[in-house]
């Protein structure tokens, strides 16, 4: 970077600098090594597990993103002592003093976080009660929270909603439950692990999501003292226990991260090593990646990722584990706008994630959206009412425009274009990157971006 509000020299060695508006230069390839730590969709779930632990935790390779400082402020306004270990990216819980929170304070804290549905199950294992606020998130689709409370009902608790939010008790205690999700929604099926490891009596949970970061929450209350199988065909059981301890753990990598700077090198015709990226939990993503004319070679210590020619179109289905995640579709499409031939992208997960791309027609992208999806004879994933679809045709040259980040993925998608096209783009409303993408700035500076913060 070469402005006087960039990293060098007014931003300290290591400091990401701040700033909400980049003003961004492409056409220059992005080369260079990233490393990935602990995945957000783990790591901010495994926090909200310390509170049912009766001794401390430490998790490790916990990374420095919004997400974390939202639950880290939400764990302390409800009481848990929370600090920084020694070792870079640690995190230690007391959760001995743990005690009701205000609505305000929750609301206060949360944002547009939706991380305080899932502190329903401990809080009411600990402290009889658990307030939820209006809940936020990203603005990609409805994602009701019907799961989560006809869960928390099916355990016994007691739903009531007020002006405020939504007032969650338990007065008989929470007790064993069968259920069966209409859909293998991750949130919902981690709201059935923490409150199922302590209710009286064995949880069956059907159509149970299955993802990486689920199975590595199971590893991490397995830790605790809970008693939790994976059966088959999306079948899980936990008997609950009356006591859990705490956890020392050390985080499964973020495979969106890493997916993401994967399509940034197929976009850029950059050349990018991931390190940390492990290849048994991207088996789905780097198909999709070597179809569409990418090259990668697994290492030890991470993956390495580049164009092995002339970029490919593809067809691609999203799904719930282990099929291609809504999470990868974004970057990956920046990428497609610059294959040879129609691509299309069946969006399956949620109803609004294909909004991105009128910024990329905007900046010359020929992307057409059909709102209700596509029939085609060849489909592997069930049609849904909600779905979408891209049809991406290419290559088309991409030129500077001026774009307002809409959400997480869509906005790393939108610096990825800009930095793939001729010309100078402005990328405003950035911070949302930094959800979940730790020392995101410092990251592309290091691959060798030219950009300047302007706001």
């Amino acid at each position: 970077m070469k402005s006087a509000l960039s990293v060098t020299p007014t931003t300290p060695a290591g400091e990401e600098p701040a700033g909400e508006v980049l003003a961004i230069r492409g056409g220059r390839p992005l080369t260079g090594r990233v490393e990935v730590k602990g995945a957000k969709n783990l790591v901010t779930k495994a926090m909200v597990a310390a509170l049912l632990g009766g001794t401390n935790s430490v998790l490790r390779d916990v990374p420095d993103i919004s997400d974390v400082q939202v639950v880290r402020s939400l764990l302390e306004v409800h009481g848990v002592h929370v600090w920084d270990g020694e070792e870079e990216g640690t995190l230690h819980f007391d959760p001995s003093g743990a005690v009701s929170a205000h609505f305000e304070a929750i609301d206060a804290h949360a944002g547009a976080s939706r991380i305080p549905i899932l502190f329903c199950g401990p809080l009411l294992h600990l402290l009889g009660e658990a307030l939820i606020p209006d809940l936020g998130g990203c603005r990609i689709g409805d994602r009701p929270i019907n799961f989560h409370m006809d869960a928390l009902r099916a355990f016994g608790a007691v739903v009531d909603k007020s002006y405020e939010g939504i007032r969650i008790t338990a007065p008989d205690g929470l007790h064993g439950a069968d259920i069966e999700l209409p859909y293998p929604s991750v949130g919902a099926t981690e709201q059935v692990l923490l409150t199922a490891v302590k209710a009286k009596g064995t949880t069956e949970l059907r159509n149970a999501a299955i993802e990486p970061e689920i199975m590595d929450l199971i590893a991490v209350l397995q830790k605790m003292g809970a008693i939790i199988s994976y059966e088959p065909n999306r079948v899980i059981l936990i008997e609950g226990v009356d006591e859990l301890r705490g956890y020392d753990h050390r985080a499964i990598f973020d495979r969106n991260e890493a997916a993401s700077w994967a399509c940034a090198a197929l976009a850029t015709d950059g050349d990018i090593f991931v390190g940390g990226a492990k290849q048994q939990e991207m088996l789905t993503f780097l198909n999709v990646f070597r179809k569409a004319g990418g090259w990668f070679d697994v290492h030890e210590d991470g993956i390495q990722f580049r164009r092995g020619g002339a970029l490919k179109p593809v067809v691609v289905e999203t799904d719930v584990h282990p099929g291609f995640m809504t999470d990868w579709q974004q970057p990956l499409i920046v990428a497609l706008t610059q294959a040879e031939g129609v691509s299309t992208v069946h969006e399956t997960v949620y109803e609004n994630r294909l909004g991105f791309t009128q910024a990329l027609v905007q900046m010359g992208a020929d992307i057409v959206v059909h709102p209700h999806g596509i029939d085609a004879p060849d489909r592997r994933v069930p049609r849904r009412a909600l779905e979408q679809a891209a049809v991406i045709s290419g290559p088309t040259p991409l030129h500077g425009a001026d774009v307002v980040v809409p959400d997480l993925r869509g906005g790393y998608s939108y610096v990825i274009a800009a930095l793939a096209a001729e010309g100078e783009s402005v990328v405003r409303n950035v911070g949302i990157i930094r959800r979940g993408y730790e020392k995101f700035l410092t990251k592309l500076e290091t691959l060798g971006a030219d950009f300047d913060v302007i706001g």
